[in-house]
């Protein structure tokens, strides 16, 4: 399977990835995400492809730049568009702070 360049930051949902040293992809379903343990920030969360979301134990946090290969691109309209705008200005913001 051809993998897909990894462009722009804040891939869709439902786009599937593997990560560095990572045996199994992973399905995005969400990003910006803060780990309630200890308020850290993460680019992503995922869940096992093609399990889905089993529980907790098997939900996954990381960063764009942890990302090594792009298997599948999600959903994209203008609506994700305009989230993908919102979310370059946040990150844009927290570099000016």
């Amino acid at each position: 399977m051809e993998a897909t360049p990894i462009d722009d930051k804040y891939l869709p949902i439902g786009s599937v990835v593997l990560l560095h040293e990572g045996k199994k992809r992973v399905m995005i379903y969400g990003r910006k995400q803060k780990q309630v343990s200890n308020d850290a920030e993460w680019d992503y969360i995922a869940c096992l492809y093609p399990e889905g979301n089993l529980n907790e134990e098997y939900m996954y946090l990381f960063n764009h730049d942890q990302i090594a290969q792009v298997f599948f691109l999600g959903y994209s309209d203008d609506e994700e568009q305009a989230f993908q705008e919102t979310l370059r200005k946040i990150d844009q913001e927290k570099q000016i702070d």
